[in-house]
């Protein structure tokens, strides 16, 4: 509801929305290492198992911070960043796909992979080859 006098909007009981973070934030080697509590190593074997995977567009090799749930890789992730990759997508392709919301879907491929449509998405993913 929106307050009076205020140009605030006031979500009042909407609790089904889940606290994720924006799209723009990006987590760099650094802040992967503190989020995952692991070590650099374990983080680079993440990442060349393709569990992540990361872009240099923002200067510094990062990771977008969706990609992180509770301290570790989105479980689905790793499967859906193979389709994409077996679609021939790059991975600042694939990292764009997955942020953007995409219309057969309705939202974000991201956000329906921390929502637990994994099959949806992939399905989705694999007519993109």
């Amino acid at each position: 509801m929106w307050k009076t006098g205020a140009e605030q909007w006031d979500s009042g009981c909407v609790t089904d929305a889940p606290a994720t973070p924006t799209p723009t934030e990006w987590l760099t080697l650094p802040d992967l290492v503190e989020v995952l509590d692991e070590p650099l190593g374990r983080v680079r074997r993440l990442l060349d198992d393709r569990h992540l995977v990361g872009s240099k567009r923002t200067g510094a090799f990062a990771v977008p911070a969706l990609f992180i749930v509770d301290g570790a890789p989105l479980s689905s992730l790793r499967g859906t960043i193979i389709v994409l990759q077996d679609a021939g997508f790059s991975d600042d392709e694939l990292i764009d796909w997955l942020l953007e919301e995409e219309e057969s879907i309705g939202l974000a491929p991201i956000e329906a992979l921390r929502r637990g449509r994994k099959a949806e998405v992939r399905r989705v993913a694999q007519t993109l080859a």
